[in-house]
């Protein structure tokens, strides 16, 4: 591939090497690998389910152990919220001072519909605010929902002129109600955090992904808000932030897998996806670190379920990692024969599902427990499943590497094979999908942090068709942060219920009961 100066130039600029953007279009001109399925993670086999003495036991565990450590809540928050919006947009779009056309927008009463935002638009949180924001602008609001003129309101919610929902990431709006006033979602997971990220001397780190243009916004509302919760729950906020690298944004090309290139002449390149996030997760230092999306939350009322399964999945995740620990420290120190074999090799088919190579026997000792070591010592999760109520796709999964190697991974519907009719039916008879709710361990058993990005599984990137300035171009994502950046840890997968589980895709989702 031959690049011109000003190409380096910016490749330099990036911090990008340029062997990287080489790789990369290769990816571009060859494609990624399907996900090859051996089978679908069941409870029957693959999925840990608790019964409710093995809960308590797990949260007991947790409450006694984790506060001596160093916690931290993980929050992907760098997403706008414009999808969230996307059915608003188009009535703005299209508005016309219309009544036909109003009066068909409100009679429309699908759960998921313009007609009934609007008809319900009161029982959402930001609704006070969005009514003095209307006021602001010289309306009278009720007139206005008197004679069905809803442009002024629509402006005001999603416009920069108003209250910019829009454009502003999820994180930054008002999801629910409380006597005292709306609370954000990045509120909700400062709450959540009091609960069961509290460490022994008070202290709640809660890191947040977040975009560059919002930064600043976002550290202003974190600072305004956080004061009440720390006075509410006897806690100290530790709250960090950072933004996706510049380092691992990912170049486009055209539909021939040239360089997309702008007016100016440079090259494109666009952020890689959640997957780019592997490196802000590598940077932190806690001992347990828990990952959910910014849009996950519930109010006070039902977050005591959310609280009880997140201590299962620590709980878990600690009573595994003592008998690892223990095991490798052995194995370091020699102090491993013929009788420990055994049990070793029970702890981890029976509890982290790791498959032994055909082999395994044919070696000697040394190299029995050489292969162990380099098993166990790595990173571990712990995923929280739900069973799927809908249409199967991605979620839990066996899968073959090009190794032969058989582990347990988070896979999407897209790393999937739709052509393949034994892929569709093993992703067909998955039972579970994955809600994005982890406990990380990312340090070993003598204290040091794992390097994570040794444990990426550099094939399971994806590539989708997008648009610039009117051409197509193809962008290239990263391997998902909960799957192939992880394609290389320890994995437990756990069933927790469904009411763990309520995000919101779209602002009409705040309307659920959940979230009310």
């Amino acid at each position: 591939m031959e690049f011109r100066r000003t190409d380096l130039e910016q490749f330099e600029q990036k911090g990008i090497n340029k062997s990287t953007v080489e790789k990369q279009i290769r990816n571009f001109i060859h494609g990624f690998p399907f996900a090859n399925l051996e089978g679908a993670a069941t409870p029957e086999r693959g999925i840990l389910v608790c019964a409710p003495e093995q809960v308590d036991k797990f949260v007991r565990l947790y409450e006694k152990r984790a506060p001596g450590m160093r916690l931290e809540k993980f929050v992907p928050a760098s997403g706008a919220a414009s999808r969230m919006f996307r059915h608003l947009f188009s009535v703005l779009q299209d508005y016309e001072e219309d009544k036909v056309m109003i009066d068909r927008i409100l009679s429309d009463d699908a759960f998921h519909s313009a007609g009934y935002f609007l008809n319900n638009l009161e029982k959402f949180a930001f609704y006070l605010i969005l009514r003095e924001t209307v006021t602001g602008k010289g309306h009278d609001f009720d007139k206005l929902i008197e004679h069905k003129e809803y442009r002024p309101i629509l402006e005001a919610l999603l416009t920069e002129e108003g209250m910019n929902y829009g454009s502003l990431p999820k994180g930054l709006l008002y999801f629910h109600m409380y006597e005292d006033g709306p609370r954000h979602a990045l509120e909700e997971h400062l709450v959540e955090g009091a609960f069961y990220c509290r460490e022994r001397s008070g202290k709640v780190s809660v890191h947040f992904t977040v975009s560059p243009e919002h930064m600043e916004r976002f550290r202003r509302v974190a600072n305004r808000e956080k004061g009440k919760h720390e006075n509410a729950f006897g806690v100290v906020y530790d709250i960090s932030y950072s933004v996706q690298k510049p380092t691992t944004d990912t170049v486009a090309v055209d539909m021939d897998n040239e360089p997309f290139r702008l007016e100016d002449g440079s090259i494109l390149f666009r952020p890689g996806g959640h997957g780019a996030l592997i490196e802000n997760l590598n940077d932190l230092h806690a001992d347990l670190i828990f990952i959910k999306n910014i849009d996950n939350v519930v109010p006070d009322r039902l977050k005591t379920d959310t609280y009880k399964y997140k201590k299962l999945l620590g709980g878990i995740l600690l009573d595994v990692q003592e008998t690892v620990f223990d095991y490798l420290e052995k194995i370091e120190n020699g102090r491993f024969n013929e009788n420990d074999l055994l049990s070793i090799k029970e702890f981890m088919q029976d509890r982290l599902l790791i498959r032994f190579p055909d082999d395994f026997n044919d070696l000697d000792l040394e190299k029995q427990f050489g292969w162990i070591e380099y098993k166990l010592n790595r990173p571990i999760r712990v995923c929280g499943m739900v069973k799927n109520e809908g249409e199967p796709g991605g979620g839990p999964f066996w899968v073959i590497n090009d190794r032969g190697e058989i582990s347990l991974q988070i896979v999407e519907k897209s790393q999937i094979d739709p052509d393949d009719p034994r892929q569709v039916e093993i992703m067909n008879r998955s039972t579970h999908f994955n809600p994005v709710d982890l406990v990380c361990a990312t340090k070993n058993y003598k204290g040091e942090k794992f390097n994570l990005k040794s444990f990426v599984d550099p094939e399971t990137g994806f590539i989708s068709q997008k648009s610039r300035d009117g051409r197509d171009l193809k962008a290239l994502e990263l391997p998902g942060l909960w799957n192939g950046a992880m394609a290389g840890w320890n994995t437990i997968f756990v069933e927790v219920p469904i009411i763990t589980f309520n995000p919101v895709k779209s602002v009409n989702d705040l309307l659920r009961e959940q979230h009310q």
